[in-house]
C-alpha cells in the first residue's frame, strides 16, 4: 500500500473519532473537521485506487458521487436553499413534502461511495497477486574451494661452462657533440 493508502486508512479512524466526538459535544468546529477529514479520506483514497489501476472501482466511485450530489442539491432544491435569489431562503417557509428520500438516499450514496473507494483503495487485489519470491533454504556451511597446490620450477640445468660476458664500455672522455659546421663523419675509436 502507498502512502495515500496510509493517508487513507488514518483519514478513516480520524474522521470516526471525529465523528463521535461531534455527536458527543454538538459543536459546529467538530461537525467541520470531521467533514475535512472525510474529504480527505476520500480524496486519498480515489488515489491510491488510481495508482492500483482499479478503473471499475473508479467508475463506482463517479456513479456514487454523481448521485450523492445530484441527491444533495434535490434535497436542498426542495427546501428552498438551492439556486434560490432570495435573501430570506432560510427563514422562509417553503412545503417539504417527501424532501427526506433525498436526504437518506444522497447520505446512502456517499457513504456508499467512500466504502467503496476506502476498500478499493485498501483490500490487496486477489486475482494480480505479486509473485511472492520462494524462499531458499538457509546454507549450512559455506563451501571454499580445494586448496591449490603450489606450482614447483624446475631449476634450469647448469652447463659446467661457464659463459664470457663482454666487459661493459666506458668512456675515458665526456663525448663532445661536434659543432654544426663540422663534418658529419665519424672518426674511428682508439684502439686499445
Amino acid at each position: 500500500m502507498g502512502n495515500s493508502g496510509k493517508l487513507a486508512v488514518v483519514a478513516a479512524f480520524v474522521s470516526l473519532g471525529l465523528l463521535v466526538l461531534a455527536a458527543v459535544v454538538l459543536e459546529e468546529l467538530v461537525l467541520y473537521l470531521f467533514l475535512g477529514s472525510v474529504l480527505i479520506c476520500y480524496l486519498a483514497s480515489l488515489v491510491q485506487v488510481f495508482n492500483r489501476r482499479r478503473y471499475f472501482v473508479v467508475l463506482l466511485g463517479a456513479a456514487g458521487t454523481s448521485v450523492f450530489i445530484g441527491c444533495s442539491i434535490a434535497f436542498l432544491r426542495m427546501w428552498g436553499i438551492a439556486f434560490n435569489q432570495d435573501a430570506n431562503a432560510l427563514g422562509s417557509a417553503v412545503s417539504t413534502l417527501d424532501s427526506d428520500i433525498y436526504f437518506y438516499l444522497a447520505a446512502m450514496a456517499g457513504v456508499g461511495t467512500l466504502g467503496v473507494l476506502f476498500l478499493g483503495a485498501v483490500v490487496p487485489s486477489f486475482g494480480s497477486r505479486a509473485v511472492v519470491p520462494a524462499k531458499r533454504p538457509a546454507p549450512t556451511a559455506k563451501r571454499t574451494p580445494p586448496p591449490r597446490k603450489p606450482v614447483t620450477r624446475k631449476p634450469a640445468p647448469r652447463t659446467s661452462t661457464p659463459t664470457k660476458r663482454p666487459a661493459p664500455r666506458t668512456p675515458s672522455t665526456a663525448a663532445k657533440r661536434p659543432t654544426s659546421s663540422a663534418s658529419t663523419q665519424r672518426k674511428p675509436a682508439p684502439k686499445r
